[in-house]
Parts: C-alpha cells; sequence; structure tokens
C-alpha cells in the first residue's frame, strides 16, 4: 500500500508525489543516502534538469562522437542525424524510469529491488557501477590532458617534469596531470547531489558560450561554415555504405546514454514534478548532445583549412593558440565539461550503487571513492586508444548489458505494476520485494537470455582492432543493434515469466 504525501509539503506537490512515513530506518537495507526524499527535497525545477543534461553532453567525448561516424564513412548530416536519432530513442526510457523517481523519491538502486528483488537489485547496480568507473576513468583522463596541455604552455618547464622517466609508456608530468584533476573530483564528491545541483547550473551558460564561441572562430578562421562543411568529406577515412555504418552508430548514440537511462531516477526524486523532469530532459539532452556533436565536426573539418591537418581533439587544438588568455578560457571551458559530466554522470549512481551492497557500512562518499579508485585501475588511456574501440566496442558493449535492463525494469514498473510501489517494503528484507532469499530469478533468468544472443558478436569485436569485424556473420549483425536486441527479449521475457506473480496482486 503506498502512502500519499501529507501535511504542509503536500499542499504544493502534485498529486501523485509518494512520500515514506513508516520508519524502516532500522532496516538493513537503508541509510540516509538510499532513503527515498521527501517532498521537501524535491526542488530541482526545469532548468535545473535542462542544465543537468547541457553540463553532462557538452563534454569531450560528445565533440569527437560524429568525428568517429565519419571516420566510418558517413558524411556530416548523416551522422548528426544519427546522433539524434539515437538521442531520442533513449529519452524515451530515460523519461519512463525517472517517472519512478519523481514519484516516489527513490534512488535506482531502490528502483530495481521492486524488480530484481531486494539483494538481486546489486546485480544491475554493480554492472551499472562498473560501466560508471569506466566513464569517470575516461573523463578524468581527458580533464587531466587538459590540464597537462595548460601546464606546458604556461610552465616551459613542465614537460620536463621527470625528466624522460615513463610509467606505462605515459610521461610523468600527464601522470602529475591527471591525479591533480581526479584529486579535485575527490574534494568534490563529498559535496554531495545538491553541490552538483549548483555546479550544473552554473556551468551550462559557460559551456554553451563556450562552445559557441568555438564554432564562430572556425567558421570565420575558415572562410565560412558552408566551406568548413564541404571539407568534412576529408575526414572521411573509410568508404562504407551508410547503411551498413548505420546500425552500429545508432546503437553507439543509444548506449552513449544507456546507462542514464536506467540511473537518472538518482536525480529526477529530486524534481519538483513529473513535467519538470520530463520537459527538462527533453529540452537538455538531444538538442545539446546534436548541437555539440555539430560543434566537434565543424571545428574538425575547419582545422584542415586552418592549420592544414586535422585537429579532432580540442586539448590539442587548444595548444595551437598564442594568446595565454585564450588557452585559460579554453581550459576553464574543458575543465567545466569533464568535471560536471564526471561529478553528474558517473559519480552519483556508483556512488549509491556500491552503497546499495551494503547501505550500513557503504555511504555515498564511500561509495564515491570507490567509484574513483577503480576508475583508475580500469586504464582509461586504453579505453580511449582508438575510436573504432571506443564506439563498436565500448559504446555498443555496454549498451547490451543496460538494454536488457532498462526492458526488464520498464516493463516492472509501467506493465506490470502500473506504477503503484508499496514504498516501505522496498526497505524490508523479508518483504514483499524480497521474493526468493531477496532474489527474483525471473529478472535474472530474463536478463541472461537477453544477454546471450550479442556475446558472439561483442567477444568478435573486442578481438578485432577498431572493433569493426571484416567479414560479420549473423552474430556480429545482431551485435550491431544490440541496446534494441537485449531490451525487447528482457521485456519481453520478463512479461511472460512475471505476469500473474503475487507480489503484483498485493500491490
Amino acid at each position: 500500500m503506498t502512502t500519499e504525501a501529507t501535511g504542509n509539503d503536500a499542499a504544493d506537490a502534485p498529486r501523485d508525489f509518494v512520500e515514506l512515513h513508516e520508519d524502516v530506518s532500522g532496516s538493513p537495507l537503508w541509510n540516509r543516502d538510499l532513503a527515498p526524499t521527501t517532498i521537501r527535497e524535491r526542488t530541482w525545477t526545469t532548468w535545473n534538469i535542462a542544465a543537468l543534461w547541457i553540463g553532462m553532453s557538452v563534454v569531450i567525448t560528445t565533440y569527437t562522437l560524429a568525428g568517429g561516424f565519419i571516420e566510418a564513412g558517413m558524411n556530416w548530416w548523416q551522422a548528426m542525424l544519427t546522433i539524434l536519432l539515437g538521442n531520442t530513442v533513449v529519452l524515451v526510457p530515460m523519461i519512463l524510469n525517472a517517472h519512478a523517481g519523481t514519484k516516489y523519491g527513490v534512488s535506482f538502486p531502490v528502483l530495481c529491488r521492486a524488480s530484481f528483488g531486494t539483494k538481486g537489485a546489486n546485480v544491475p547496480a554493480i554492472l551499472r557501477a562498473i560501466v560508471a568507473c569506466g566513464w569517470f576513468g575516461i573523463q578524468t583522463w581527458i580533464g587531466g590532458t587538459a590540464l597537462d596541455a595548460l601546464f606546458g604552455t604556461m610552465w616551459p618547464g613542465w614537460g620536463g617534469l621527470g625528466g624522460d622517466a615513463h610509467v606505462l609508456d605515459i610521461a610523468l608530468h600527464t601522470w602529475a596531470a591527471f591525479f591533480l584533476f581526479w584529486g579535485i573530483q575527490v574534494l568534490i564528491i563529498v559535496k554531495g547531489v545538491e553541490g552538483i545541483k549548483h555546479l550544473e547550473t552554473w556551468s551550462a551558460p559557460l559551456l554553451l558560450g563556450g562552445g559557441a564561441a568555438l564554432l564562430v572562430w572556425a567558421a570565420w578562421r575558415a572562410g565560412g561554415l558552408g566551406r568548413v562543411l564541404t571539407e568534412s568529406a576529408a575526414l572521411q577515412k573509410q568508404q562504407n555504405n551508410f547503411w551498413t555504418i548505420f546500425p552500429g552508430a545508432l546503437t553507439a548514440s543509444v548506449g552513449y546514454w544507456a546507462t542514464l537511462s536506467l540511473n537518472i531516477p538518482d536525480f529526477t526524486r529530486y524534481a519538483r514534478s513529473q513535467r519538470s523532469q520530463m520537459v527538462g530532459q527533453a529540452l537538455g539532452l538531444p538538442l545539446t548532445m546534436t548541437a555539440f556533436a555539430f560543434i566537434g565536426v565543424a571545428v574538425t573539418s575547419a582545422t584542415l583549412l586552418i592549420y592544414g591537418r586535422a585537429i579532432p581533439d580540442p586539448v590539442e587544438l587548444m595548444k595551437e593558440f598564442d594568446s595565454v588568455a585564450v588557452i585559460l578560457f579554453a581550459t576553464a571551458v574543458i575543465f567545466a565539461a569533464q568535471l560536471s559530466t564526471n561529478m553528474a554522470a558517473n559519480v552519483v549512481s556508483p556512488s549509491n550503487d556500491f552503497s546499495n551492497l551494503n547501505p550500513r557500512r557503504i555511504s555515498y562518499v564511500t561509495g564515491g571513492l570507490i567509484t574513483a579508485l577503480i576508475g583508475v585501475l580500469m586504464m582509461p588511456w586504453k579505453l580511449m586508444s582508438s575510436v573504432g574501440s571506443y564506439i563498436f566496442t565500448w559504446l555498443v558493449g555496454y549498451s547490451a548489458l543496460m538494454g536488457a535492463i532498462g526492458g526488464i525494469m520498464i516493463c516492472d514498473y509501467w506493465v506490470l505494476r502500473r506504477q503503484r510501489l508499496d514504498l516501505a517494503e522496498l526497505f524490508r528484507p523479508a518483504g514483499r520485494y524480497s521474493y526468493a532469499n531477496g532474489f527474483n530469478w525471473r529478472a535474472l533468468v530474463a536478463f541472461a537470455v537477453a544477454v546471450a544472443p550479442v556475446v558472439p558478436g561483442f567477444v568478435r569485436a573486442a578481438a578485432t582492432p577498431g572493433g569493426q569485424v571484416a567479414s560479420p556473420d549473423f552474430f556480429d549483425h545482431l551485435y550491431t543493434y544490440a541496446w534494441f536486441v537485449t531490451f525487447g527479449i528482457g521485456f519481453f521475457l520478463y512479461y511472460v515469466l512475471m505476469n500473474g506473480h503475487q507480489s503484483l496482486k498485493e500491490e
């Protein structure tokens, strides 16, 4: 039985807001970080949600995403349409999973308890956390290289730090910049989610302004935007047919935010209303991703005309300027971009996910520190070793896991339970959502079966330099649609296995 919000806070809250009034603080599944947000804590406006997405989308990996599609053989407008379509597709599960966060004030791992069980929820939570750790490492590495470039420009002796000594084939000064950026983020972790709201809100205008300024500069120096876009054809390194590249590129575009489509309740649990989360996401995600990817393509094309060579990395482009003021501004934008994305997309979720393993011993801050450590151990410089590996192995590969989990969650909440949850039961170890010893075997079977068909294709892609198999077979083609395949199978199989289950009748 759900309990509607009551009291003064409820007077101004949407009717479907639900607040927990039973005391479950003694449960081993409860801590203050995982506890449902109160009505008073749900303060994020439409602008806060939109700014969150602007802050997460304006980042170097978005800047370089379309370039990877063009390298494979697309032209610039095909790459833009693919990115727009992929982000529009992923917006649908994003908004659907966000609903429970706003209505019940619960985070992703707590919501997973309804479908996977009070203990089984750790399976999707840890899978999501591991992907976030990888992303945390990637974004930290990029942010560190930006600092490395700035220090090298402002201090001529920086490049000689440590002499010619290298660790893992990487210079000591690069390591120093990397760990400096890593340390700054660790300090911010202790500020919590409210600090992230302010970070995103204040950084969004800077990021939008910085991107626009970069585009204007590139078009001016290269002789006009039309000439720049014409020159983008020179970025093509392969001459593949569009329809050959499109499936994998679309899946990669969906996979880019497939992670957030699961743990979006971690943020929308603070939203003022369902309208705020829906409109904020619709305004902030697809258009920002497409616009910043377009800036990446246009500026990279412009560098061919300006410098005679393509410079796809904005950090490398920054080194071409002689003005310290320009370099400082560029570094500030890149720093804000990497910081805002990492703090929101790659810290909040794994912090909650690791906390869910043992709520009594692992707090949000402890979970964040675990994330920061694992992010280094996953060797992000290897994950970013090539565009092909990044898109066709990393993005498409983990999208298979996220798709299966998303299909199960949406089927459970929207189709089977019809948006009805018992909030107190989510925190009871032996309650309605404990199933068999805390595990819902039906969800675990649906997940395993959904992922199985794309495993052979992933293994082949991971073993192939660049991630693209020369002579693809049936499983390779299936793998290019990984997120769609696993989402559909997971949704359907979970529905068949769970339809009529006793926990649904009690809802």
